[in-house]
Formats: C-alpha cells, structure tokens, sequence
C-alpha cells in the first residue's frame, strides 16, 4: 500500500467513525460541530480554558469560540471567568450538558467498541502503534517547517 493510499484510508476511517457518531446524537440536537467539543469538555474535566480546549480539539482558538456559543445557545455549556487570569474565560457544562455529556460518551465508547470488536488485541497494539510513529512524523515534520519557516532567507 502507498502512502498515500494509507492516508486516504485514514482519512475515510475518520469521516465514516465521525458520520455513524452523528447519526446518533442528532436526536440531541447536536452536529459534530457540538458534539465534539463537549465529549471533550467532559474528558478533560469541566471548567477548561477556552485555549486549551481548542488544543484538545486542534482547532484555532477563534473556530472555538463560534462551537462554545452554539452549546450557550443551546444550553449546554456556558462561560466563566477564569478564577486564575480574569482575562480568560473558562468553558463549564450546564447540568444539561452534564445529561447529554453522559449520553454522548455512552453511545461513542459503544461505537468504538462495536467498530474494533473483531480485531485482536495484538492487532490494536501494532495498528495504534504505527499510528503514533506517524503522528511523531507529522508533528516533527510540522516543527522542521515552523523553523525553517522562521529563519531568515
């Protein structure tokens, strides 16, 4: 298989896991646009800084910002000052958030459970390893690029 091959299988394995996800919190309302800051927000711990909730999600901090005001809207998570830095503001969840949270995380660790099932441990192990190795790559790669990109011609 070529790299690239493999980089499009990935990508499909994302979108597809990500689709199946969607399809079942849509009774909640919630697109992957809503559903996936707040199964984070649940997993870091409620009362994350809005920056690093955006690293958490790897997204810019300003995409954030348009995510956490449609849970407000919503009413599933809202905004607190930071007790630390009252510049910055802390994203907690209501407690229908809370509800959803737990509903959310149910159906997406049973997804992923369903979706691995038939593959062996030893699998998992080698397949999530390679996985990291490429992830190491990229995110050298992406420091290479951030240097080089900053000394001067």
């Amino acid at each position: 298989m070529r790299a690239t091959e493999f980089g499009r299988l990935i990508y499909r394995i994302s979108v597809a896991w990500r689709r199946e996800i969607d399809v079942r919190v849509r009774d909640f309302g919630l697109t992957e646009a809503t559903w996936r800051p707040l199964l984070y927000l649940g997993r870091l711990g409620d009362g994350q800084r809005q920056t690093d909730l955006a690293a958490a999600l790897m997204i810019e901090a300003a995409s954030l910002v348009r995510l956490v005001d449609a849970l407000e809207r919503a009413g599933l998570a809202e905004r607190v000052e930071d007790p630390d830095d009252r510049r910055s503001k802390r994203i907690t969840m209501t407690e229908q958030g809370r509800a959803i949270y737990a509903q959310v995380d149910t159906i997406h660790q049973g997804l992923a459970e369903n979706f691995v099932r038939d593959i062996a441990p030893e699998d998992m192990a080698i397949c999530a390893s390679v996985l990291e190795r490429i992830e190491l790559a990229i995110d050298a790669q992406s420091d290479r690029l951030t240097i080089d990109e900053s000394e001067p011609a």
